[in-house]
């Protein structure tokens, strides 16, 4: 009788152990890499959207020779003011692409006060406990302090 070697060949206990214990290392260290990204990314959004707003307030001020005062807010590069100073040479068509004033990635309106405490306007967004100052994640974004 001739006997047959089986090959049985697979993964025994141990190496699959291993193989876990690497995965759950590389877990560790990966994991809270990706999970700080999502605020991350929406800080920068917030900056980019009020470089953008800033855009728009600036050729609005060319053509208007002032900026939108605090109760005419950011709707007045949408839509002509029809309160305060009313302006001069209003464009067609508003100062925004698309036809509106974006929210903050918070889905908050963002912060305009004109004449500002810190320049012509002040731009803010309160980050994600909507409310002044803050620090961390929770700091606010405003438009003095961009680069």
């Amino acid at each position: 009788m001739i006997r047959k070697k089986s090959d049985n060949r697979g993964f025994t206990l141990i190496e699959l152990m291993v193989v876990i214990v690497i995965l759950g290392i590389l877990a560790g260290l990966i994991i809270p890499r990706i999970m700080g990204r999502p605020e991350e990314a929406r800080r920068m959004k917030a900056r980019i959207q009020i470089e953008s707003i800033e855009t728009s307030l600036q050729l609005y001020k060319l053509d208007n020779g002032n900026y939108p005062t605090t109760d005419q807010g950011l709707q007045a590069l949408i839509e002509a003011p029809s309160v305060g100073q009313l302006p001069r040479a209003w464009r067609e068509g508003g100062y925004m692409e698309k036809g509106k004033v974006p929210k903050d990635p918070w889905r908050t309106e963002y912060v305009y006060l004109s004449p500002g405490v810190n320049g012509d306007y002040d731009l803010s967004s309160y980050g994600p406990d909507e409310e002044p100052g803050g620090e961390g994640n929770d700091a606010d974004i405003n438009s003095w302090e961009l680069e």
